[in-house]
């Protein structure tokens, strides 16, 4: 079993959507491990406001089986992918990590670069697994985290229920 890290956003309908995702998510995996939700400005688009939040589940599916379910899962809550990948969107699932491995495959490479990139997947990513190091940096998340240039990148946390029974 591989601990892996998902991104998971949305800015169309967002309560619903998240709590949508994250029931899919429990359905096919059990137990999450779910940050706290960020609010932020959208990045790279003009759009509304995103949330954004990490969550983290054990499996031994392949990388593969994995995004074709992601994809499913956003797509099945009214995602699509016109308009390229910096738009508005009602569901967004990324794959973070996998375990501590480093894989290319498939115009996939994990670990995902937004993670020292984007506040709004360090910051959620640091609270689950701030001891936990970087595959690739081998620094860990925290530490990546208190180093990041918080100015450039404003987020705040949002009270939200999940609605899941954990």
């Amino acid at each position: 079993m591989e601990r892996i890290w998902l991104s998971l956003g949305s800015n169309i309908d967002r309560e619903r959507n998240i709590r949508a995702a994250l029931h899919d998510l429990q359905a096919e995996f059990g137990t999450l491990l779910i940050s706290r939700i960020y609010e932020s400005e959208a990045v790279g688009f003009a759009g509304d406001a995103v949330y954004n939040l990490v969550v983290g589940v054990d499996t031994d599916r392949p990388v593969e089986e994995l995004i074709r379910l992601f994809r499913a899962i956003e797509s099945a809550h009214g995602r699509t992918r016109e308009g390229g990948g910096f738009a508005a969107r009602t569901l967004d699932i990324d794959l973070l990590t996998y375990g501590d491995q480093i894989i290319d495959m498939a115009g996939v490479h994990l670990p995902r670069d937004e993670i020292t990139r984007y506040a709004f997947v360090l910051l959620p990513l640091s609270e689950l697994a701030g001891e936990s190091r970087h595959p690739e940096l081998d620094e860990t998340y925290g530490e990546l985290w208190r180093r990041f240039d918080r100015a450039s990148q404003r987020l705040w946390p949002v009270p939200f229920e999940t609605g899941l029974e954990l």
